[in-house]
């Protein structure tokens, strides 16, 4: 009986598919996918869940907080590791984490239209757990100098 509610017909009674901004985009009922199929493979959803966007806030806000410690430590005497990071300081000064935050928020934009994806969902994990580790090392770092 499961099977049977599973199996799709061969037909589809669409003729073309949802575009990616539409009514449906805010007001669409598909949060998740029924199917255990659809699950591992993934796809586009119509809303997204609440604790998503929470977690993506999140990670945004310790993104902040990583650009504003990085200029306490560097206004301490200390160098920033990543050559990159390093590049942008030095080229745009105080001002390089309005840089950061920009392309971490198109990052994030990107990862949250794509959530659908199980490798997106753990990307989205991994990136809030190296945030935590950044910021509690560099809070150490300042604070039991």
């Amino acid at each position: 009986m499961a099977e049977e509610k599973n199996r799709r017909s061969a037909a589809d009674r669409r003729k073309k598919p949802t575009p990616r901004w539409s009514w449906f985009t805010f007001f669409g009922r598909r949060r998740s996918f029924r199917r255990k199929s659809d699950q591992e493979k993934g796809g586009y959803l119509d809303r997204y869940s609440y604790i998503l966007f929470f977690i993506l806030i999140l990670i945004l806000g310790l993104n902040i907080f990583d650009s504003l410690f990085t200029m306490m430590m560097i206004d301490l005497g200390d160098q920033e590791s990543s050559p990159l990071v390093s590049s942008y300081v030095e080229l745009h000064g105080d001002m390089f984490w309005i840089w950061r935050f920009v392309i971490v928020s198109i990052a994030l934009i990107l990862l949250y239209l794509h959530h659908g994806f199980i490798l997106v969902r753990r990307m989205i994990i991994a990136i809030g757990l190296i945030y935590i580790v950044i910021v509690v090392y560099q809070m150490y770092l300042i604070f039991y100098r």
